[in-house]
């Protein structure tokens, strides 16, 4: 069986919900599951966050596969009906659709079916990415209010894009764009994403909608989950398969590009890319090894990736080995590999074996 094994710890998930909450100060939750629950499985996710107020995908499949799994809370699709056809299904689901574009309106209002959609608006205050200008948002409710096809109570929202940079003027800006451009209008409201519950109390309004900080991990630059108060909810982890025993002067993996500064032992550790473990991680990433950190060497191949032992001189064949979790922060790995936590836990892959704890 292949050694690479990612554990998901249900407890550091229910305790970063309860802390997502106490800092919400009374707003609703939205736990956001899309990429599969950031990589720690959609169902597994869903099912130790049973009591979150709403779950938030990026696909209708992903809400078929939550009431499929006995789901009853709200469902929100993040991007809404992609075409006209979506909207039955919808509506068979129960699912709330947010609306962002023309292209939808026009969909709803040539829409006959009797059953009210459940709807959120969402606003650009300078994401630039979905949503209408907030110059259009009482004229857009207007017509959503106009419409059998739609429920009254629509939910006001957008998105922050730089609410992890506590002290950049655009979350501000934004809230106050969000602000005045809903000024009269009733209705929930939904600003603040993980780094909004974080930093910015004004946004908290009446949902929250919660990714990283759910699954321990950080949404602040040189920050870990760690240091913001959450635990990391995977840890990574595989088996030394292999030592051998090079001289001074030999080069290891593709390439050759490490070469053995003296007589040593090199680790062989059954994880590669194909794994999910990413191929541009350096040499000098750290793994954990019997409570040491020793560094990568070479390159990281589809199925391997060797290590320097000269620190663990102990280390035996079929030693588990920590590529981050606990106690070796994501974050860490993320930043050698040059790209995000999110990244490497959402890029495991299906011959990882995933266990609960």
């Amino acid at each position: 069986m292949r050694s690479a094994t990612a554990t998901i710890r249900s407890t550091a998930l229910r305790a970063n919900l309860a802390q997502l909450r106490r800092l919400s100060q009374g707003a609703k939750v939205v736990a956001v599951v899309k990429a599969d629950g950031y990589g720690h499985g959609l169902e597994r996710v869903a099912r130790i966050l049973a009591d979150a107020d709403a779950f938030g995908v990026a696909a209708i499949a992903d809400g078929q596969r939550l009431r499929a799994a006995g789901h009853q809370q709200r469902i929100i699709v993040l991007s809404g009906p992609d075409e006209a056809a979506d909207l039955a299904e919808l509506r068979r689901l129960r699912l709330d659709a947010v609306i962002h574009h023309d292209s939808q309106l026009a969909w709803l209002a040539a829409d006959r079916d009797p059953r009210p959609l459940r709807v959120w608006l969402k606003i650009d205050t300078g994401m630039h990415r979905l949503g209408f200008a907030p110059e259009r948002v009482r004229e857009v409710y207007e017509r959503l209010q106009a419409m059998p096809s739609v429920e009254r109570d629509v939910v006001f929202m957008t998105h922050f894009a730089a609410s992890d940079e506590f002290d950049n003027a655009v979350t501000a800006e934004q809230i106050a764009r969000f602000e005045a451009a809903t000024q009269g209008l009733p209705g929930p409201r939904c600003l603040a994403n993980s780094a909004g519950v974080l930093g910015w109390p004004a946004a908290r309004g009446d949902w929250v909608r919660t990714g990283g900080l759910l699954y321990g991990l950080s949404v602040v630059a040189g920050k870990s989950g760690h240091d913001l108060g959450f635990a990391p909810v995977m840890s990574l982890s595989t088996r030394l398969i292999a030592i051998n025993r090079l001289r001074r002067g030999e080069r290891v993996g593709y390439a050759g590009t490490w070469e053995c500064p003296e007589d040593m032992d090199v680790g062989v550790i059954a994880i590669g890319y194909g794994d999910g473990y990413p191929r541009s991680a350096a040499p000098g990433t750290p793994v954990l090894l019997g409570g040491r950190r020793l560094p990568l060497i070479g390159r990281v191949s589809m199925d391997l990736a060797t290590i320097d032992l000269r620190e663990a001189p102990d280390a035996r064949v079929g030693d588990r080995v920590l590529l981050w979790g606990d106690e070796l922060p994501v974050e860490e790995i993320a930043e050698r590999a040059g790209t995000i936590a999110y990244d490497l836990t959402c890029g495991m892959t299906k011959r990882v074996l995933f266990v609960e704890d």
